[in-house]
């Protein structure tokens, strides 16, 4: 597994990232890649360390170690410092639909998880994951492989975010006739539209999607099921349906002044960002204002992002709870996911152009105030206290006396999500949970017979790996569902 002595002989080396002041300047993706020299002794760190978490992908003391792919990484960084990258591709693809995403924006869950993390610096695996499927794109590899033989099985799935490209992959390449529904005008879901193109350039999903059409998938967009197609056509042309459609019911933030204008979901304000890259006419929403950035996690740093890329005139990112470690707590041991404080690209942004990190900890808003027109002039923050609530569970109460004013002409509420639309899962008739994700057994199977869900639609927010494990899962209980077996 790489070189015996390589975590010992090489440090880990990322690849360089653009300096703050060149990156904001465009929406480009701003690192520049190791040679494949350097490459191969990133490869060379990954030990022999006996007990692989970096690919359990397994709850492990209430949280999850590992990949949740259980890509083969001992293997492939093996091969990588090998230099054998048509192997390292193969045996990457067995496991993994769409490296030329994860590579990009997984928060790399195996790192965490790598024995070299425990004492030292962990294997670079992402930016290995990159390197190899980057070249297979570059030697021709990861070209178009249709099935040889169709099963005359026709599946539909609503929704093009990563779990439904990751179940349209699985089960066309099995033979089945498969159609994908997007009510947006391009295909990628949040992947498009919820995810800045300095972290996905969106030629990277048009890149894949070209291949999936070249293997015989079918993609149509611009239709909003249960609205312009209803689920009883969707039944009747097809064989099985799955839903895909996302978690896209945005957590609002009810505090008086609510009503003012300049008040944005994060998702409504990225999607304007990227649309108007589409459209060339950039989106200057931020420009010349004070933002304030209500709530944390991947969504709040590309809010912040984004913002100084348009312009802003200051930004300020609220996080409820308290300021994290900077090390691991002793009820926080390794290989447990590391709850320790993330400074992101965005916030390293906001350091950079503002000399200050935009985040405040133990904050929320409590009102929004506008000028005579309606317009948001300002907030009050209001510090938050943790208290225990008479039912035992710790909640974060409002200090008294702790109110501020401060200037903001734009609120982006990036607070996560409550679950999945009503429209979709009324039209389904499906049966939902306390908090409206599809309720499935086992095997992804609703209520309603013939219909199936994978993804943030069934697990609720989460991240892009764990819904292409959820769609690649789904396809394989569908395909048995279909075949009565499945391969």
């Amino acid at each position: 597994m790489g070189k015996p002595t390589g975590f010992l002989d090489y440090e880990r080396k990322n690849a360089a990232a653009a300096a703050v002041k060149d990156r904001i300047k465009n929406y480009k993706e701003f690192h520049t890649p190791l040679s494949e020299e350097e490459q191969r002794k990133q490869g060379a760190r990954c030990m022999d360390c006996g007990v692989p978490f970096c690919q359990a992908g397994k709850l492990i003391g209430g949280m999850f170690s590992g990949c949740p792919l259980n890509n083969l990484i001992p293997e492939w960084n093996d091969l990588v410092y090998r230099g054998q990258w048509e192997e390292a591709y193969e045996r990457l693809h067995k496991t993994s639909s769409f490296s030329e995403f994860t590579s990009r924006v997984c928060p790399a869950l195996c790192e965490k998880a790598c024995t070299c993390d425990l004492y030292g610096d962990p294997v670079s695996t992402k930016e290995n994951e990159y390197a190899i499927i980057e070249r297979a794109y570059e030697k021709g590899y990861a070209k178009a492989n249709p099935p040889k033989v169709r099963t005359g099985k026709r599946v539909a799935i609503v929704g093009s975010g990563p779990s439904g490209l990751a179940a349209a992959d699985q089960l066309n390449q099995r033979g089945h006739e498969v159609t994908v529904f997007e009510r947006s005008d391009k295909v990628g879901g949040l992947l498009r539209y919820g995810i800045p193109n300095m972290k996905l350039e969106k030629e990277i999903i048009d890149r894949k999607v070209a291949i999936m059409e070249e293997e015989g998938v079918h993609f149509e967009t611009n239709v909003n099921v249960g609205k312009d197609k209803t689920a009883k056509e969707l039944l009747e042309e097809f064989d099985r349906v799955l839903l895909c459609c996302g978690a896209s019911n945005p957590r609002d933030i009810q505090a008086p002044g609510r009503d003012a204008e300049g008040i944005y979901f994060a998702v409504d304000f990225l999607t304007k960002a990227t649309k108007g890259l589409f459209d060339g006419k950039p989106s200057s929403i931020a420009k010349g204002k004070h933002v304030v950035i209500i709530g944390g996690g991947d969504t709040g740093n590309d809010c912040v992002g984004t913002s100084i890329r348009q312009g802003c005139k200051s930004v300020t990112q609220l996080e409820m709870m308290p300021k994290p470690p900077v090390e691991r707590g002793a009820d926080n041991p390794w290989p447990e996911w590391p709850k320790v404080l993330k400074t992101d690209y965005g916030q390293e942004e906001a350091i950079g152009v503002f000399g200050q990190d935009p985040r405040i900890y133990q904050t929320t808003v409590k009102e929004f105030l506008k000028d005579e027109e309606g317009k948001l002039r300002g907030v009050i923050l209001v510090s938050l206290e943790s208290k225990r609530a008479e039912n035992g569970r710790m909640m974060m109460v409002p200090v008294e006396g702790s109110e501020k004013e401060v200037p903001c002409e734009l609120v982006l509420i990036a607070a996560g999500f409550l679950g999945s639309e009503n429209y979709v899962t009324e039209a389904f008739e499906v049966a939902t949970n306390q908090r409206t994700n599809v309720e499935t057994d086992s095997n992804y199977a609703t209520n309603v017979e013939h219909v199936f869900a994978a993804g943030d639609v069934h697990r609720g927010q989460s991240l892009v790996v764990w819904a292409i494990r959820e769609g690649r899962d789904a396809a394989k209980a569908i395909d048995k569902d279909l075949m009565g077996y499945t391969v």
